[in-house]
């Protein structure tokens, strides 16, 4: 696992042992990325289901201003610091160990918005589906954002979540990324084409 571009390009990354974490294929993250790659400069990202932090340093490394990590595994928030040290981009990141309900809840108290949501949950058990309505009831989504999901390819998604709506679905091998915006959002031809 290493970053891919930006600042922090080919640097590796460390992951944990065994089967706690499913790390994104570097093809994956390099499609995802490529997709996106005009809205990352300048935007806040939240890398939900962090597990190693590889999305959200992928995203740091691009150009973001900030990315704030959730995971609630206490050795994965450890490897996230590492990675975020080994690249030189902790100035620029923060981190919580916690889950993915109480870290919507905690960044609403905050007041913080995000122009990119990416979600990584443990493949076939629903949470999704119940990340996206949470992040609907309080919006923590800067208008015109966008939720990227990562799930199985098996775990059937809905086109409309709450206030969400899929305008893009990609697979890769095992691995399905879904895009989802407000009903009112608007999207770049880019990215409505791909």
């Amino acid at each position: 696992m290493r970053v891919i571009t930006g600042t922090a390009k080919g640097r590796r990354l460390k992951s944990l042992k065994g089967m706690e974490t499913r790390p994104t294929m570097d093809r994956t993250k390099e499609s995802l990325f490529n997709i996106i790659s005009e809205r990352i400069p300048g935007c806040r990202f939240l890398d939900l289901y962090a597990g190693t932090g590889a999305i959200g340093i992928e995203a740091v490394s691009r150009g973001a201003d900030k990315a704030v990590f959730i995971e609630k595994n206490p050795r994965a928030v450890k490897i996230i610091r590492d990675n975020l040290e080994l690249t030189g981009l902790s100035g620029r990141a923060e981190i919580f160990c916690t889950d993915a309900d109480n870290a919507v809840l905690m960044l609403t108290r905050k007041k913080e918005l995000f122009d990119i949501i990416y979600l990584d949950p443990p493949y076939g058990r629903e949470l999704i589906r119940k990340s996206i309505d949470l992040i609907c009831r309080n919006m923590i989504l800067r208008s015109g954002g966008l939720i990227i999901t990562e799930s199985g390819k098996l775990d059937l998604l809905p086109e409309r979540i709450s206030c969400f709506r899929m305008f893009r679905q990609q697979k890769y091998g095992d691995t399905m990324l879904s895009f989802f915006r407000m009903e009112s959002g608007e999207l770049s031809d880019r990215e409505e084409q791909g």
